[in-house]
């Protein structure tokens, strides 16, 4: 999946969390991009059944789409976190979290969360 795919999966996921139903109109408030864009967006992961879309617009993620969501959310809220323990002031630490939880390895993660863990956190 491209990394903007992940961006649209991720930013679902987030809102979803807040506990009201998700929007094609709240993800491009979310993410700043237009009506337009996000629409095409969502008609492609739909296609790819990564997310459903009902009658009334609101969006839900599959098991598919969940997954790659929940995979790119972790990333990057770990990942900030370790930038910002280093000293990375919080607005630098989430701009380049956002970059690169779409390019880490799984290996390098996972090296990334043990060698956390075992430093007690």
């Amino acid at each position: 999946m491209q990394e903007s795919g992940e961006m649209y999966l991720e930013s679902i996921l987030v809102l979803s969390k807040k506990g009201k139903p998700v929007r094609s109109l709240d993800v491009a408030n979310y993410l700043g991009y237009s009506k337009a864009s996000v629409s095409r967006a969502m008609g492609i992961l739909k296609k790819g059944e990564y997310i459903l879309i009902d009658d009334n617009g609101y969006i839900t993620l599959t098991p598919s789409g969940s997954k790659i969501a929940k995979t790119i959310y972790e990333r990057h809220v770990v990942i900030s976190e370790i930038l910002m323990e280093l000293g990375v002031d919080m607005k630098t630490a989430e701009e380049d979290a956002c970059r690169i939880e779409h390019v880490i390895s799984d290996k390098s993660f996972k090296a990334l969360k043990k060698h956390r863990k075992n430093n007690g956190k």
